[in-house]
């Protein structure tokens, strides 16, 4: 008779225990792989939602100006009248070696000019990138499209008695008011945007830039690799990285990633207890059985094989009915945990074979002592069972 089929047999024998050792390792397997799954799969949901939330790369002109602020954040030598940088070199920025970790670049144009007597603050900006990087606007109206369209500020709206379809008078041409901002408590409410091409028109800096934000994808970006990056391509220019915004998203994720792991060693933990009790009590319940074996002339590591070979086809088993359910538990449960519609499961074939490997390697590590117990048996001290 061959091992496999003693093992086999001794399955078929014990049905209710080896059902209730796999239910146990494949309750553990299934709850290791939703998590894992959740993890990954809301890590990429929170990771995309934080990359499109703001810029964290400022690129502005080397200046030994006045400081300015912009939006809250401090830009350092700033001034309306000092240098610019040529718009043509930001197309430099997407040529750097992590040019793959850069979501947007939002140029902007900055002067001073005078709207119906009063000194407001015009910005020349893309409108497209300028909506992907500050997704928290929200617009009274709507979005300028045409050169001769701006968009106010709630302070500047007030100040300019103007709102979504008034006219307002630039200099010598006539603008369209497409939108309002709803107040955002930055400096965005006292600020008049329009088209980049035409603001630069205006002010008169026709191909020049005033500063550019960079929205970089930031899970594990190297984001001080990509500031000296463009500092080199960019001379002229002062690159700085928001370090806050930048550290505030890796910790984020990284204490998620921490809690899911630290509850799936948990699981691991108590698994492999309920699979070390199972199959040690299986050995107590055969020691009658296995002092024949010996007696009849089965080696240790014989005993030892059998024991191991049905742990592992249990394990076997309960790893693939894990990874089957963890799968179903986490494609349920995504909708509910994650914030935006857009979050898709991830399916990754490194978690099928490991979570299949784990259950495989627990059910050995926790059946290898009463393995060894069982082939230490003394025949004939099993014998006087029978």
């Amino acid at each position: 008779m061959k091992l496999h089929t003693i093992s086999l047999n001794s399955l078929k024998r014990r049905k209710a225990k080896m059902a209730f050792l796999t239910i146990g390792l494949m309750v553990g397997i299934a709850t290791i792989v939703t998590l894992v799954t959740l993890t990954r799969s809301m890590s990429g949901d929170i990771e995309r939602k934080l990359d499109e939330f703001g810029a964290n790369i400022l690129v502005t002109p080397r200046s030994n100006g006045l400081a300015m602020n912009y939006g809250g954040i401090s830009l350092g030598g700033v001034t309306f009248d000092q240098r610019e940088i040529r718009e043509q070199d930001l197309a430099k920025i997407l040529t750097i070696a992590n040019h793959k970790n850069i979501s947007t670049i939002s140029p902007k144009v900055l002067g001073g000019i005078k709207i119906n007597s009063h000194d407001v603050l015009l910005v020349g900006v893309n409108f497209d990138s300028e909506l992907k990087m500050k997704q928290w606007w929200k617009i009274f109206g709507d979005t300028p499209k045409g050169d001769y369209e701006v968009l106010l500020g709630s302070d500047a709206s007030k100040v300019l008695n103007a709102g979504p379809g008034d006219h307002l008078r630039i200099q010598t041409e006539t603008f369209k008011v497409a939108g309002v901002l709803d107040q955002t408590g930055s400096q965005d409410d006292t600020l008049v945007f329009t088209n980049l091409a035409r603001a630069q028109k205006l002010l008169g800096k026709q191909g020049k830039i005033t500063l550019a934000e960079v929205g970089a994808l930031c899970s594990g970006c190297p984001i001080n690799d990509m500031v000296t990056q463009i500092a080199e391509i960019i001379p002229d220019a002062r690159v700085s990285a928001i370090q806050q915004v930048v550290e505030g998203r890796l910790k984020a994720l990284d204490q998620f990633r921490r809690f899911s792991y630290a509850m799936a060693g948990v699981v691991v933990f108590i698994g492999s207890l309920i699979v070390f009790v199972t199959m040690m009590g299986s050995v107590n319940e055969r020691t009658t059985e296995i002092g024949v074996f010996r007696a009849i002339g089965f080696r240790k590591s014989h005993i030892m094989r059998i024991i191991l070979l049905e742990a592992a086809l249990v394990s076997l088993v309960a790893g693939f009915l894990g990874y089957a359910i963890g799968m179903g538990g986490a494609k349920l449960a995504l909708p509910f945990m994650a914030e935006s519609s857009t979050a898709h499961l991830i399916w990754d074939t490194t978690v099928a074979f490991g979570s299949i490997s784990l259950a495989v390697t627990l059910g050995l590590l926790a059946s290898l002592y009463p393995a060894l117990h069982a082939s230490k048996m003394d025949p004939t001290e099993a014998l006087r069972a029978l």
